[in-house]
């Protein structure tokens, strides 16, 4: 089974139109495939599929029992089955340890060619480990100027997840990235090559194991929402600063024109492959769809998991925010290295981070009360 994960930073550029679409296509050329709506809390991939509303999903599933294979349902498309999200299930961020650990196993049991997951938005851990499963996750993205730092900065949260993954907890490596946590702005400013030269001449063990998975990590990135030929080279800028400053090596799978049948299959609830499948979108799909059946299928080796058995408290989850910011003007200093931002680009960006950085000290401090009403209260948190 080929593990996919679907990923995009930010919501909005287009990741559960090209999950579903390309599950059919994968279906259309035999291939039994099964297609899961990770978006817990605001999923809509069932309404991209043009299928009815479920009744119970994967939610509805991590909080009670029974085994996966009873919320996976057929489709009325060739060789496709679906896993639901639920709408009214918490997201993915306040799924607890064991439910992780359930999700990801069942996960790897299934049985099918292909397991397309749709990730919810956003760089928690819990994505980051999702997304860990298989080396060869897509992320997409657009080429505004927030899709394109968006899309970075998955990729680069991505590798140090996969970092941390590759230590063990015990390991020299491991307490050497715990003590630059402590100073978040020093961790993200940190060029991974010479992060790795350092943990080498403490660490070799644990060097050469997370080298050893990086060489195995190929993830593959899709630029959607083309207007002009001349935006496709952003994809080229994004690949240069992921092996400038990450030593992360990507495959660019393909691009996707901005097609006005999109709207219009959506509105006639049905997927573009299924409404026009001669339009420029569709066909776009569909080259994508056979590089994937034409790459072999690759795996981390036995040994590695994933980590994502953190549960955040609020305090966490503001230093998280706090930490977010950081990383986005980290992201823009190596993007702008690379020239995947002009100067005008970058002046827009810094108005929009101050933006979201009085939006993050308000989050902070709702958060940092919270926790203040909690402990007089005598909850443990």
């Amino acid at each position: 089974m080929q593990i996919i994960p679907v990923a995009s930073g930010k919501g909005g550029v287009g990741k559960s139109l090209l999950s579903a679409n390309l599950a059919i296509a994968l279906g259309q050329s035999g291939k039994k495939v099964v297609l899961a709506d990770l978006d817990l809390g605001a999923s809509n991939l069932h309404l991209v599929l043009g299928q009815s509303s479920p009744k119970f999903g994967l939610g509805t599933w991590l909080t009670g029992k029974g085994d996966i294979s009873e919320i996976i349902t057929p489709t009325e498309y060739e060789n496709v089955d679906f896993i639901a999200g639920d709408s009214e299930i918490p997201g993915l961020a306040q799924l607890k340890a064991p439910q992780r650990s359930r999700l990801i196993k069942a996960f790897k049991g299934l049985d099918c060619d292909y397991l397309i997951i749709d990730l919810g938005a956003g760089t928690h851990q819990i994505i980051l480990d999702l997304f860990l499963l298989s080396p060869q996750g897509i992320v997409v993205t657009a080429p505004t100027t927030t899709a394109v730092l968006n899309g970075y900065l998955f990729l680069k949260n991505a590798v140090f997840r996969l970092m941390q993954s590759s230590f063990k907890p015990t390991s020299t490596a491991s307490k050497y990235l715990t003590k630059l946590k402590q100073d978040s702005s020093n961790l993200q400013r940190l060029y991974i090559p010479k992060m790795i030269e350092e943990i080498r001449s403490i660490d070799p063990a644990s060097a050469a194991k997370f080298e050893e998975n990086m060489k195995i990590f190929r993830p593959r990135l899709i630029m959607n929402m083309i207007d002009d030929p001349k935006d496709a080279d952003r994809a080229q800028k994004i690949r240069r600063s992921c092996a400038q400053y990450l030593g992360l090596d990507i495959e660019h799978l393909g691009i996707m024109y901005r097609d006005s049948y999109e709207d219009k299959a959506l509105q006639s609830r049905l997927p573009i492959l299924i409404y026009k499948p001669q339009s420029v979108l569709s066909q776009a799909i569909y080259r994508i769809a056979e590089k994937v059946l034409a790459s072999e299928a690759v795996n981390f080796g036995d040994d590695f998991s994933p980590s994502g058995d953190t549960a955040a408290t609020f305090e966490q989850a503001a230093e998280e925010a706090a930490e977010d910011l950081e990383a986005k003007m980290a992201g823009i200093e190596d993007l702008l290295g690379c020239g995947a931002l002009s100067t005008g680009e970058l002046v827009e960006t810094i108005k929009t981070l101050n933006y979201e950085l009085t939006q993050v000290r308000k989050e902070n401090n709702l958060l940092k009360s919270k926790l203040v009403r909690a402990a007089q209260q005598g909850f443990k948190i």
